[in-house]
């Protein structure tokens, strides 16, 4: 089954312009507040086991391996107050290399769709956070498309090593066709004491979106029923 190579990842790609060749590791936070949850009510979401997100959710009713194409929406962020430009360029490369890890991913199990159909997913991923190392910006209240900039803001980060970067994103998987929910996760992800790449101070963001995509690809892949499911490292 080849995946389709659509338009706007390729555009993205090229938009993306910064991808490290090799994204130094990140490790899981230690909690995450439930409430930031933007895309679903956070009230249905449960605390995840070992490997897992912090909170997920999984409807259990679902028939997973009657899927096997899907749609992945523009990559959202939750923002608060102004930025200057160098930071938003940053965050838009991080929606920008989002789009492109996902995409990158899931189309080793699933072909990525551009319109709904029977048997097509639907995959919706937000920024909820982001911190760069060594300083702070929080995204925070008003839900936006990747591109669409509005505000930041400062917060004071605990739960990591000094002087490391972390990013809160959320997901939610959908049947494309009737909306209805399958999949939920939030999840935080903070640096580790390594040097930085050429992601520069961002890296630590950009290494947990990278092992969010592993880790969404290797999930899908066990709900389908691959014979072979290699986990994210």
């Amino acid at each position: 089954m080849k995946p389709v190579k659509t338009t706007v990842f390729t555009v993205l790609i090229a938009l993306a312009g910064l991808l490290p060749a090799g994204c130094a590791p990140s490790l899981q936070a230690k909690n995450v507040d439930v409430g930031q949850a933007v895309l679903v009510d956070p009230s249905i979401l449960e605390k995840g086991k070992e490997g897992e997100a912090l909170y997920r959710y999984v409807n259990p009713k679902v028939d997973w391996k009657k899927y096997d194409k899907l749609i992945l929406d523009p990559v959202i962020v939750y923002q608060k107050a102004a930025m200057d430009a160098e930071t938003r360029r940053n965050f838009q490369t991080l929606a920008n290399n989002a789009f492109v890890f996902f995409t990158k991913e899931l189309q080793k199990v699933v072909t990525i769709a551009t319109v709904p159909g029977p048997g097509t997913l639907r995959l919706q991923f937000a920024i909820v956070s982001a911190e760069k190392s060594g300083a702070v910006s929080n995204f925070m209240t008003t839900i936006v498309p990747v591109g669409v900039v509005l505000s930041a803001g400062k917060y004071a980060a605990t739960g990591k090593p000094m002087g490391v970067g972390d990013i809160t994103g959320e997901m939610r998987v959908t049947d494309a066709s009737t909306g209805e929910l399958l999949a939920a996760a939030l999840d935080k992800r903070v640096g580790g004491k390594q040097l930085r790449g050429v992601f520069n101070t961002w890296q630590d963001a950009d290494s947990g979106l990278q092992y969010w995509a592993e880790l969404a690809r290797y999930r899908l892949c066990t709900f389908v029923s691959f014979e072979v499911c290699e986990q994210p490292k």
